[in-house]
């Protein structure tokens, strides 16, 4: 099986090229890939297939050649994944599957279409825009932390940490619990602080997150975009433009009035092949 690594912002990613959907992709075997010490290793797997070629893409086929299949690294499906869709679109691009019409680039998911285009030696892509509709709380050690849900396609609860709470000190060596009824299929759960001033943005975050189905990540892109939409609306703004720095980088997310752009570095590390356990 060929495959390609890559990564956004240090989110890892193993690509599996399968245009026709022919690969018997199972959670064994993707748990088995993404295993660091037994496999290739990562936060997941995109498989680069033909939308009309898979089932959940099929409906999108007219509007998208190429269906994302994002998979969590415990075998687990995800409905969208904000620095795998970049790094997605750096393999279409990088290997001449695809190339970007008029400056945009479609890509089916099981979150809907979305749209991507190069930003400068950036790779962006236009994310459902961030839709807060509740509030919960996360317990974590002996803290219990109040947050926003947040729908980015899929489900998000941002927690800003109260003065004086270290947030590199946080232990994320296990999953915060959550509200089970509110968060039936699970949620990454995001814990930040304020950053210091940013030239060119309306605010500046600094986050750390737990995502279901993976643990702790260097970063994750739907989980920026949550993060900004919080950050505005507790600012008294809707739109504008939030850089939000993780453990692996920066990623800038910028929120229109009907849009949410995801920009940040995407690049390919090796290509090889993988044996099959």
């Amino acid at each position: 099986m060929e495959f390609t690594k890559g990564h956004g912002t240090g989110n890892d990613f193993v690509i599996l090229p399968d245009p026709d959907g022919a690969l018997d992709l199972t959670p064994d075997l993707v748990a088995a890939i993404c295993d660091r010490r037994r496999g290739l290793g990562g936060d997941g797997v995109l498989r680069v297939v033909r939308a009309a070629k898979h089932p959940d893409g099929a409906a999108l086929a007219d509007s998208a050649e190429w269906f994302m299949d994002y998979w969590n690294s415990d075998g687990s499906f995800a409905e969208m994944c904000g620095n795998g869709a970049r790094v997605f679109v750096r393999y279409l691009l990088d290997t001449g599957l695809a190339a970007p019409a008029g400056g945009a680039l479609p890509v089916a998911t099981r979150a809907g279409l979305v749209r991507a285009r190069v930003d400068g030696e950036a790779i962006a892509v236009e994310m459902r825009r961030p839709r807060r509709y509740a509030t919960s709380t996360a317990a974590l050690g002996g803290l219990t932390l109040p947050g926003t849900a947040v729908d980015v396609g899929n489900p998000h609860l941002v927690c800003p940490l109260p003065a004086g709470l270290d947030l590199a000190g946080l232990d994320l060596t296990r999953a915060p619990n959550f509200d089970p009824a509110l968060f039936p299929s699970g949620v990454n759960v995001e814990f930040t602080v304020p950053g210091g001033p940013v030239d060119g943005v309306d605010a500046h975050v600094l986050m750390r997150v737990y995502e279901r189905g993976s643990a702790e990540t260097l970063s994750c892109g739907t989980g920026a975009c949550a993060v900004a939409a919080v950050a505005l609306h507790d600012a008294d703004q809707e739109t504008g433009t939030v850089a939000v720095d993780v453990p692996g980088g920066r990623l800038t997310v910028t929120l229109n009035d009907d849009s949410c752009w995801l920009s940040g570095p995407a690049t390919l590390v090796a290509t090889g092949t993988l044996t099959l356990p």
